[in-house]
């Protein structure tokens, strides 16, 4: 009988001193991630008037930036196509980034889109897009 209570006792005081370890487990949790906000020059959305070469874009991280800081994909095609003239990919810890077009085709309607993608949480992406047209 005696043994029996002190299995018990042994036992009451090992889940005594095991739940506050499990319960305080949960350290160390970081805090999420602050999604992505990007404003670009020309602005997302935005056709802008024909004009020619050459074709700036700024692309400017204005959330905070992530730990492990972005890559900055950039491509453009004529408006339609699913085929690129110009593509590059930039990762990045600089919150301003500086772009050129080039390729483009005199008179064709094209579409430049712009994904930024955090380098630490990849489901943590934005995507924006503009149209441009050169003349000549």
């Amino acid at each position: 009988m005696k043994q029996r209570f002190a299995s018990k006792g042994i036992l009451a005081l090992l889940i005594i001193a095991l739940v506050p370890m499990v319960w305080g487990c949960g350290g160390g949790k970081s805090t999420p991630e602050a999604t992505l906000a990007v404003t670009m020059n020309p602005a997302n959305g935005t056709v802008v008037a024909p004009a020619l070469a050459p074709f700036n874009l700024n692309v400017t991280i204005t959330s905070t930036m992530p730990a492990a800081g972005v890559t900055i994909s950039v491509a453009a095609a004529k408006d339609g196509s699913s085929t690129t003239f110009f593509s590059t990919s930039k990762s990045t810890t600089t919150a301003s980034n500086d772009f050129t077009i080039t390729g483009q085709a005199l008179g064709d309607l094209n579409v430049v889109t712009v994904t930024v993608k955090s380098n630490s949480t990849p489901s943590n992406t934005w995507t924006g897009s503009y149209r441009f047209t050169q003349k000549g």
